[in-house]
């Protein structure tokens, strides 16, 4: 009698406890991949914005190179009269030659350094406008050739010419972003600059 009272008990308890509902399957991965660096390299904005690109380090090498010159021929210049010194100190004139040139040099990297900050905010905003358009078309591809994972041809070590969709991808971007804009990035997305400490 005990047994049948506690086999019932059990019975009814197991009804009571839910059962998990089964994990649902992922299904099989479809991979498709882009070159992204031939992206970058040949898509047409790319082209053009290189090209531009290029011509602003050649102007800033120059602009380094025309105030660079004149502070190295001065800067020899007076270390001739120092040297004629024999270790006596400058006399007032040579003194202010000397404040003179380091105000030119700090001047100078004040100057170059602000180019080189622009070159690089530049290109941030070049890659972004890219991103930004170049994203999205994948995906799109992706989903048109049935493929549920996109993957940089850099990350793998063998493919098969079927699952690149890089030409589809380099097309439409072609069709989408003709050009882009090689300025430096707007001003609110400038990375914030460390505030000087007031030591």
């Amino acid at each position: 009698m005990n047994r049948l009272v506690i086999g019932s008990a059990l019975a009814a308890l197991a009804f009571a406890i839910p059962t998990a509902a089964p994990a649902q399957k992922i299904g099989g991965a479809v991979v498709a991949v882009v070159d992204m660096g031939r992206i970058f390299k040949e898509c047409t904005a790319c082209r053009t914005a290189q090209t531009q690109l290029q011509q602003q380090i050649t102007q800033l090498q120059t602009r380094a190179q025309q105030l660079g010159q004149p502070i190295q021929t001065e800067g020899e210049s007076i270390q001739t009269a120092v040297r004629a010194l024999n270790g006596k100190a400058p006399d007032a004139a040579l003194q202010a030659r000397i404040t003179a040139l380091q105000t030119k040099q700090n001047s100078a990297n004040q100057e170059i350094q602000r180019e080189e900050q622009n070159f690089r905010s530049t290109q941030a905003h070049v890659t972004q406008q890219i991103d930004d358009k170049v994203n999205p078309i994948i995906t799109q591809v992706m989903q048109t050739r049935g493929a549920n994972i996109a993957i940089d041809r850099a990350a793998t070590l063998a493919i098969s010419p079927s699952v690149d969709i890089t030409n589809d991808v380099l097309a439409q971007l072609n069709q989408q972003l003709p050009s882009v804009s090689v300025t430096p990035l707007p001003q609110q997305q400038q990375p914030q600059q460390q505030q000087p400490s007031g030591r």
